[in-house]
């Protein structure tokens, strides 16, 4: 194997070889890579002879999925060469993880039906063998039998007991310089052909200056998350893409009464979407409900948030890009009780405490806070000063269907933190025309994360047009996808390595 054009090779924890030795003196050079330090040293270190047939993967990305893989390929095939190409800083957002923490996977998702209906895109195909072959569980394990100690928390993430994305990052990097794996920073890989006996040639360029280098790889692993490189990538080699879209994201609400419960949060609510001006594949424009969700939601002075909302964007997310992000969102503050029982527990309340101010009375079963009943009343047009005595049976009904059917505006789209998650990419499966009738062809193997258009090509990550709720199921994706994929590859590599031996 031989890199062309001489260049510095980062590597995890961190050295890497590279063609750009010095032939006088048999020595190449390292960038060293200290992950408690974060500093970088360059030093010369003696080359050995390589075998003309030492084989070589290529990860593009170098995020979870990609470090993940290169790791898995290079424990199952210690021979193997393996180059990742990382455009930025590897592991970027693990770092900013659950807000600097790093969530892991998600600990309370042992069925496999139930984990997998946490992916708007790719449910239908997670319900096979994807999960099994590697699940939370798994990656749990991978990671305390590698030194972090983790914790589950009430609602099911996983974090490092550290509280720390960095015991997850060093973890990585130090475990991936154990095996040897190499990185090379701020380079993209621009372009991938296949050529003479089936290898991939890939275009590399810096990003800060004018340089190209061609490098020629026996597998090819693209985990490059929603990047435009990875999906050009895809696309050179015979796959179609799916346009990106945002998927985990907040709600703006037009409604001046709301922003001054910025804080407010409810334990537990019941959403829905509503949405006009929806195309759906047909020449006139519909109407789209999005499936309900029940979970924890959070008012700020923008709008509305929480794992609910951020629920609802991801299943709507392809609808809600269709509508400009605009709709109504239906909320029922009271999800565990049927109409008909809160206008009795209302009444009820009025009777007893008929000379009590209804600004300052509501009943405790509903769970709302003060500041909230205050919303409830004002939109009721209750003035403060009003008594339950005086409160009409109509007045009643309509509080009742307040809040369980309270409507807000939705006009646009807020950020979730700094994560970035998107629905879009590479599709696991494609429909196709059969006759009369469409059935789904999947395009990428589950059982390998392989192509089933360019053999020894792989996918991971988000770079696929998968994509989970919010709560540690991203990265689980990730784990997962570039344990399967680096399964396949290093064992084929494996075999590779052994028929050499043999001849």
């Amino acid at each position: 194997m031989s890199f062309h054009l001489a260049r510095f090779s980062l590597q995890f924890g961190i050295s890497s070889r590279t063609a750009g030795t010095n032939s006088s003196n048999g020595y190449y050079y390292h960038l060293l890579f200290n992950p408690n330090k974060r500093k970088f040293t360059a030093t010369a270190i003696p080359t050995a002879q390589k075998s003309s047939k030492e084989e070589l993967l290529v990860v593009v990305g170098g995020g979870a999925a990609g470090v993940y893989g290169a790791i898995r390929a290079k424990t199952l095939a210690p021979n193997l060469d393996v180059l990742v190409i990382e455009k930025g800083m590897p592991l970027s957002k693990v770092k900013i993880s659950g807000g600097g923490r790093c969530n892991v996977t998600n600990g309370h998702c042992s069925d496999i039906k139930i984990l997998a209906e946490q992916y708007p895109r790719g449910h239908r195909e997670f319900k096979g063998s994807f999960f099994k072959m590697h699940g939370p569980a798994d990656t749990m394990s991978w990671f305390t039998d590698h030194g972090v100690a983790l914790k589950i928390e009430e609602d099911g993430r996983v974090f490092p007991t550290s509280n720390s994305s960095s015991s997850v990052i060093d973890c990585l990097l130090s475990e991936a310089k154990h095996r040897g794996v190499s990185l090379q920073t701020k380079k993209v890989v621009s372009s991938a052909s296949v050529g003479a006996g089936g290898k991939f040639l890939l275009k590399l360029e810096k990003r800060t200056v004018s340089f190209v280098e061609t490098v020629k790889a026996d597998y090819l692993l693209i985990a490059s998350g929603s990047s435009q490189q990875g999906h050009s990538l895809a696309a050179q080699l015979g796959h179609s893409i799916v346009d990106p879209v945002p998927s985990l994201f907040t709600f703006k609400i037009a409604d001046s009464g709301l922003a001054e419960l910025s804080g407010v949060t409810f334990s537990k609510v019941e959403v829905k979407l509503k949405l006009e001006n929806i195309l759906r594949n047909t020449p006139h424009l519909t109407q789209a409900y999005i499936k309900f969700q029940v979970g924890p939601m959070l008012v700020t002075h923008w709008g509305l948030s929480g794992p609910v909302i951020l629920r609802l964007s991801a299943w709507g997310a392809r609808d809600l890009f269709s509508s400009g992000y605009k709709g109504t969102l239906i909320v029922d503050f009271v999800p565990d009780l049927h109409i008909e029982d809160m206008k009795s527990i209302l009444n009820q309340h009025k009777h007893k405490y008929a000379k009590q101010k209804a600004l300052n009375s509501w009943p405790s079963g509903f769970s709302l806070t003060k500041r909230f009943w205050k919303y409830i009343v004002d939109q009721e047009g209750l003035i403060g000063d009003t008594l339950w005595a005086s409160i009409s049976n109509n007045s009643i009904v309509s509080i009742a269907h307040l809040l369980k059917h309270c409507a807000f505006e939705v006009t646009g789209k807020g950020q979730y933190k700094d994560e970035f998650v998107t629905a879009g990419g590479v599709p696991l499966s494609e429909v196709l025309s059969l006759s009369l009738s469409l059935s789904l062809s999947l395009q990428i193997s589950l059982n390998t994360m392989e192509s089933k258009k360019c053999a020894r090509l792989f996918f991971a990550g988000e770079v696929l047009n998968v994509d989970g709720v919010t709560g540690g199921f991203n990265f689980q994706n990730a784990w997962s996808g570039g344990y399967i994929a680096g399964t396949r590859i290093g064992a084929l590599a494996a075999e590779a390595s052994l028929e050499e031996g043999i001849l």
